[in-house]
């Protein structure tokens, strides 16, 4: 396989006509080697269109999904992102060239581990992997610029929008299946606007309450 020119055509088939226009993204999408952070056993899928097995059960999205989340993220380089579910590391290693900081959090030891190895060999030191349930957020390193849940949630908890900066954005999927929708929380002083973003689907964070089902 072609490596080069895989990583090309995800970039310019998948991703680009997915609405991922900015240049900068795009540029980062070639520098930030995609299978060095996918299982050795799944390297040859690491452009295909879908979502890639991870341990413990876990997947990585796919790749037009990462870049839509970062793109809508709107991170600047002096600023402070949190991420709850670092999966491969490879979301926190997109967001580590836009941001000054990255905090990243991730409850299985084993995927922290392949995280914390995958940064380090591609020489990312500006981003923690901090193993711990991440649905609490992390409020000893609050406030944050940007707060990203790489997974899916039924609904965004209060205190994880309290651990924003005024001005500061949450971006998240949202929902129950068939069909959910990533949203951009944007806090206002002591309101908060909520933009939607798309439709979409993404596997479940863990930790995170479900929406009371109706009982008759």
């Amino acid at each position: 396989m072609n490596i080069e020119q895989a990583r090309f055509n995800m970039i310019e088939q998948q991703i680009r006509p997915w609405d991922v226009l900015d240049t900068t993204i795009l540029e980062l999408l070639a520098v930030v080697k995609r299978e060095d952070f996918v299982p050795a056993a799944y390297r040859a899928m690491a452009f295909m269109d879908l979502e890639i097995p991870l341990p413990g059960g876990q997947s990585m999205f796919s790749p037009k999904l990462e870049a839509r989340l970062v793109q809508d993220l709107e991170v600047h380089k002096h600023e402070t992102v949190l991420e709850i579910g670092t999966g491969s590391g490879y979301m926190a290693a997109l967001l580590a060239h836009k941001a000054q900081r990255v905090i990243t959090m991730e409850l299985r030891p084993e995927l922290a581990q392949f995280a914390r190895d995958n940064l380090q060999r591609a020489g990312i030191a500006n981003v923690e992997v901090v193993q711990a349930d991440g649905s609490q957020g992390h409020p000893s390193q609050a406030p944050y610029d940007a707060i990203l849940l790489s997974g899916s949630v039924a609904q965004v908890p209060d205190h994880l929008l309290a651990q924003l900066k005024p001005g500061g954005r949450l971006v998240a999927i949202v929902g129950g299946e068939p069909v959910m929708t990533a949203m951009r929380v944007t806090r206002e002083g002591d309101r908060y606007a909520t933009q939607p973003l798309f439709d979409t689907i993404a596997p479940r964070l863990v930790g995170f309450a479900e929406v009371p089902r109706f009982q008759f």
